[in-house]
């Protein structure tokens, strides 16, 4: 007994020191191999993106000898040996070509024997090195989280993925994985509980859809954003058998038909995103009475109606966020089931056809409410709101039909807002001073609505988190960014359409270096544009067109180097385009229409922007000389005006280079020469249909707190040009669908090439006014989208091609006051819509819609009276000789019979008189006496 007991407390010692020395182990930190199984990794992350510097991993208070201490690991507190690797966005603070990516060697992470939890997301890697993959990572037999989204990952590196039997959570989410290989890899995964296939694009397939149903111990599955509904419209019902799964994720797939039966059928469901798919007919909340967990549910952009659930139905969860957009609710009204709810943090129903007055109540019952979203729908009534509600942050009732003035103390009531958007509504009145108690709104949008008065001081200087202000569209007036204006961190500031006054000399505005876009048109605001724009270095949009500045273009414009939109039209600016321009490299959209600008065409100044510079306006300017060759190398043009300017010589054949133009205006100058043939080689409207240069330029920031990403604003161009005899304004996606040439108003000669027939795509010719000859083309025929054909006002003769009707989109067609003749084309078709306008000032054509009558041989009947032999050339002139003469000499009398009678009456002017014909008598007198000595 004695030896037992001895010999137990002699195990019972060992035991102690293995664990002290495992202990002791843990305190000296990681293992020697474990160290250079890092800096290995660090130095083929180096090598792999071809980064010249060096990468500390190591934290501040470690150091080469102890891995733990370095910011990307952590270990087992006990052995000191590594568990987790953190090496997410490894490489995020250094710079490198985003385009380049790299293949890891996996055998790299075999010295963790202990290892996890491997993150490797966000980091360039396209793969495994050939012979090391997968199957590698299978021998650390203790990895359960593998995370490899934002990479470039591909099929071809998947084989021997399903040897990670260990694993419990993968992420693949924005990679390059499509369904082959995929499926038969992932059922092997059996302890898997979370998976993450989103973001793909590629990714779909039914195969994969079923292989999902094997992995019997899931309980989140993320395939949004992918493309199963391309080739499998549904769900297949085999996810039934996923009845551990809290949280489904389908959203943006293009699934079609019902609402899946798995949705309803797993009660042990917490989270449910359907969003953004195409489900469709009628869909009832009480579907979801058996669930107990939810928590989240998001139907939004499918084509769902929402039915009225059963009166009896009681929902027995409590949600935490709904999301219904762009859903259809039963008869307009919120969902009964809300009534019952008291927990919810979000609530989305925009877009869902809700009508009544807004449902403070929802605020009410749920007092923790941070969001509230009821955009686009039929709301009426005040924005009225009785307590506070302090855990709100964001609110969006815009574009609806709410009136009536703001309260005045609504920062009280909403203290703590981030996001108010009450835009496209029909309040009046005066913004309240109290949204300046809103201490950490950063989003204030009040556009489109019937606010009258000034921007309130305690708004200006107390809403100091600001980042957008948008109040465009308004009757607001006063001075534009007073001195107390205090809102350095503002980002976006729309302004426009109102009638703001003052300068921007000396303002509040100066100090909001962070500021990106800027729109105050169409104001009434004065003085020249300082040069502390300069201080605004992200500023990529600035928009000041329709106001009164005068003066010239500041050098520090030049200094904006971010700048893609520059509108600067309908105001008195003069002189030439400064030499700063040079450095502007990513302008998009270039307006200085309407100004006094002068000088040559400042083509050279863009040079540096030729490869991003899509629209070149400089209308009605003052600009003088010939069109400088280089434009030839602004090979990103889509848009040219260049109207009422004082431009001559010929037009010049580096315009044929301009290949993508799609709207060319030279009109209303004096160029001379023929029409260039090579016209031909422009596109003019035929474009590669992915092709879409004037999409919106979109800015945003995400608000962390929201989750949300929040569009500041969407520019998009818009152009002036002359079609269908009207002059409009067009911008956004119209403009894709825009394409014409306008040559009017110069003094070309010659004739007009044939070659232009081939602009198939064109939608408006212009040629008037000028001093063309020849015939009209018969390859006019071939112009096929052509709406607006104007060849009036030349010297064109020959008859009107008669297969000009086959142009069956032709609206406007005008080829008056030239010297055409023979038969109009046939009535018909688009033809039998121009009245005698359109043929007018040609004496010699007939047929209809003309009263002029052709003969048998397609001749006038009524041709041109010739003169009377022996008429005298004056009667040729048009002038009467005998009323001319007497007009003149009772014209002569009058004068004379009135100055006589203002020097009679007046005796001051009849002393003038005579001492100014004293004076020129004397001077007369003296000049002759010169003349003749």
């Amino acid at each position: 007994m004695d030896r037992n007991r001895c010999l137990n407390k002699h195990f019972s010692w060992m035991f102690v020191l293995i664990l002290a020395s495992l202990q002791f182990q843990g305190l000296f930190g990681c293992i020697d191999k474990e160290i250079k199984g890092l800096l290995e990794l660090k130095q083929a992350f180096i090598e792999g993106l071809n980064i010249t510097v060096s990468v500390e991993w190591e934290a501040e208070e470690g150091g080469n000898n102890d891995c733990c201490g370095w910011r990307v690991v952590k270990c087992n507190p006990s052995t000191g040996r590594v568990t987790h690797l953190f090496l997410n966005e490894t490489l995020w603070n250094y710079s490198f070509p985003s385009q380049i990516y790299f293949n890891l060697n996996a055998s790299l992470f075999l010295p963790f024997e202990e290892l996890q939890y491997l993150d490797l997301s966000d980091n360039h890697i396209q793969g495994w090195l050939e012979g090391t993959g997968f199957e590698e990572l299978a021998r650390l037999k203790k990895l359960e989280v593998l995370d490899l989204s934002l990479n470039r990952f591909n099929n071809g590196m998947l084989p021997s993925l399903g040897a990670l039997t260990s694993l419990k959570k993968l992420s693949f989410k924005f990679n390059d994985l499509m369904d082959s290989f995929l499926a038969q890899e992932l059922v092997n995964l059996i302890n898997l509980e979370v998976l993450d296939l989103s973001v793909n694009q590629q990714l779909s397939g039914s195969n994969l859809l079923q292989g999902f149903c094997e992995l019997k111990n899931l309980q989140e599955l993320n395939i949004g954003y992918n493309n199963f509904g391309v080739t499998t419209s549904t769900v297949p019902p085999c996810f039934n058998n996923l009845t551990f799964l809290r949280r489904i994720d389908i959203s943006s797939n293009q699934f079609k038909g019902n609402i899946p039966s798995f949705i309803t059928s797993l009660t042990s469901l917490e989270h449910i995103l359907l969003s953004d798919n195409e489900f469709s007919g009628s869909f009832s909340l009480s579907n979801f009475v058996n669930h107990s967990k939810l928590q989240v549910i998001d139907l939004g952009d499918n084509r769902l109606q929402v039915e009225e659930e059963h009166p009896h139905a009681t929902p027995t969860f409590q949600l935490k966020e709904l999301y219904l957009r762009n859903c259809t609710l039963h008869s307009g009204v919120v969902p009964r089931f809300l009534y019952n709810q008291y927990d919810l943090r979000v609530l989305d129903l925009s877009y869902t056809n809700l009508k009544g007055t807004i449902p403070t109540w929802i605020l009410k019952n749920n007092t923790m409410l941070e969001q509230l979203h009821l955009k686009k729908n039929w709301l009426i009534g005040h924005f009225h709101l009785l307590s506070r509600y302090p855990k709100l942050i964001a609110a969006d009732i815009s574009d609806n039909s709410i009136d009536g003035q703001l309260q005045q103390n609504i920062g009280e009531v909403l203290p703590n807002l981030l996001f108010l958007n009450l835009s496209a509504n029909s309040i009046d009145g005066g913004i309240p001073p109290s949204i300046g108690d809103m201490r950490k709104l950063a989003t204030l949008d009040l556009s489109n609505n019937n606010l009258t008065g000034v921007i309130p001081e305690h708004l200006a200087k107390g809403c100091t988190m600001l980042m957008a202000l948008i109040l465009s569209n308004n009757r607001l007036h006063g001075e534009i960014f007073p001195p107390y204006f205090n809102m350095t961190r503002l980002r976006t500031v729309k302004l426009n359409n109102n009638s703001f006054v003052g300068n921007l000399r000396d303002n509040g505005l100066s100090n909001s270096g962070q500021l990106s876009m800027l729109d105050i048109r169409n104001n009434q605001i004065s003085g020249s544009i300082p040069g502390w724009i300069s201080n605004f270095s992200f500023m990529d949009t600035l928009i000041m067109r329709d106001n009164h500045f005068q003066g010239k273009i500041p050098t520090e414009l030049g200094q904006l180097e971010f700048l893609q939109f520059l509108d600067l039209s309908g105001n008195k600016l003069m002189g030439a385009l400064p030499s700063s321009f040079l450095r502007l490299q990513y302008l998009k959209y270039v307006n200085l229409q309407r100004n006094e600008f002068t000088g040559s065409l400042p083509v050279n100044l863009l040079r540096n922007s030729s490869s991003s510079l899509i629209a070149l306006e400089m209308s009605n300017n003052n600009f003088s000389g010939s069109i400088p060759s280089m434009i030839s190398e602004l090979s990103e043009l889509h848009i040219l005006l260049l109207k009422g300017n004082n431009l001559n010589g010929p037009i010049p054949y580096q315009l044929c280079q301009l290949k993508k133009i799609m709207l060319m205006d030279l009109s209303h100058n004096t160029f001379s020469g023929t029409i260039p043939q090579c016209f031909s080689n422009i596109n003019f409207g035929s474009k590669d249909d992915t092709e879409n240069p004037f999409q919106q330029i979109v800015q945003g920031y995400r608000l962390e707190k929201l989750n949300i990403f929040y569009v500041q604003y969407s520019m998009q161009e818009e152009v002036d040009f002359t079609t269908k005899r009207r002059s409009g304004s067009y911008k956004g996606d119209i403009l894709n669908y825009m394409s014409g040439l306008d040559l009017s108003c110069n003094q070309l000669t010659g004739k007009i090439p044939n070659e232009i027939g081939n602009l198939g795509g064109i939608r408006a010719l212009n040629f008037s006014h000028n001093q063309l000859t020849g015939s009209i083309p018969t390859t006019f025929s071939k112009l096929r989208n052509i709406e607006s054909l104007d060849l009036s006002y030349n010297n064109l003769s020959g008859s009107i091609p008669s297969e000009l009707t086959e142009l069956n989109s032709l609206a406007v067609f005008s080829v008056a006051h030239n010297n055409l003749s023979g038969k109009t084309p046939d009535f018909k078709s688009q033809f039998a819509t121009f009245d005698n306008s359109s043929y007018e000032g040609n004496p010699l054509l007939c047929g209809p819609p003309l009263q002029n009558k052709c003969t048998n041989n397609g001749e006038s009947s009524d041709p041109v009276p010739e003169k009377p032999s022996g008429e005298d050339e004056e009667n040729d002139s048009g002038i009467d000789i005998a009323a001319f003469s007497t007009s003149f000499v009772v014209s002569y009398i009058m004068c004379l019979l009135g100055l006589m009678t203002i020097l009679y009456v007046n005796p001051y002017w009849r002393r003038m008189w005579f001492d100014f014909i004293e004076v020129r008598i004397r001077s007369c007198y003296h000049f002759i006496t010169n003349v003749l000595k």
